[in-house]
């Protein structure tokens, strides 16, 4: 096994965006996609280092896609926020930054088209339930330490994969009603979900470089979270692509 990396291109929102795909170049059969949203801050080593994890420990093919543009990593909160405001107003706008990396992920000859599935962290999991409530054909829509609030709740029962949430139960930035709201959307919807919650864990718990930020209270690693959500996660996955 050899693992491989490229840069793919492809234009959505009106930006050029560098999206780092990985995988395994042993055997000749199609296998699963999987797109890896970021973080809030764009399209870092922790989204890369996912996407290249996927493709290591089970095989899939990888896009860990750009967020803001050219690759473009920001190292700040107060920058990032108002990036973000307009992707949680719009629909338009999310979903042409969630279908376009799909369209470019899906052309690849190595995929098959049949199997692909959507995870995200922080942010990158609101994209991925963005793109499960805009009816992409994808088998699961997984968010760490995700938000919850999506820019079309009424859209739910568009959703054609299964969802799993896998949330830091003390994180500040996600709240019960919060929590509350999701649940009743996908329950709307009819919607095969399920929620994890982590106790004692706050936000951005997968995310070794989160302790730099010092901001605990906030944004603080857990290795124990991390593990078991990883877990989850490939359980899930393991059982849509059956």
């Amino acid at each position: 096994m050899v693992l491989k990396t490229e840069q793919v291109r492809y234009e959505a929102d009106g930006l050029s965006m560098r999206g780092y795909l990985a995988w395994d170049d042993g055997g000749d059969q199609t296998r699963p996609g999987i797109l890896v949203f970021p973080e809030a801050f764009g399209l870092g080593d922790h989204a890369k280092g996912r996407a290249e994890r996927l493709a290591t420990e089970f095989g899939y093919i990888a896009l860990a896609c750009d967020l803001h543009g050219n690759g473009t990593v920001i190292e700040s909160l107060d920058e990032v926020r108002p990036l973000l405001a307009p992707l949680r107003a719009s629909v338009d706008k999310v979903r042409d930054r969630v279908l376009k990396p799909l369209a470019a992920l899906v052309e690849r000859p190595e995929v098959d088209s049949s199997s692909i599935a959507a995870i995200g962290f922080c942010f990158g999991g609101t994209m991925a339930y963005e793109l499960a409530l805009a009816g992409a054909d994808i088998k699961a829509a997984i968010g760490f330490h995700s938000g919850l609030e999506v820019t079309s709740p009424q859209d739910s029962g568009q959703i054609k994969g299964k969802i799993m949430a896998l949330i830091g139960a003390d994180d500040p930035g996600i709240t019960s009603e919060q929590r509350g709201a999701f649940e009743a959307m996908l329950r709307t919807g009819g919607v095969d979900w399920q929620m994890h919650l982590f106790g004692g864990v706050v936000h951005s718990f997968t995310n070794p470089e989160a302790d730099l930020r010092e901001m605990p209270e906030y944004l603080r690693y857990d290795p124990v979270a991390d593990g078991r959500s990883w877990k989850q996660m490939a359980m899930l996955l393991d059982e849509v692509f059956q």
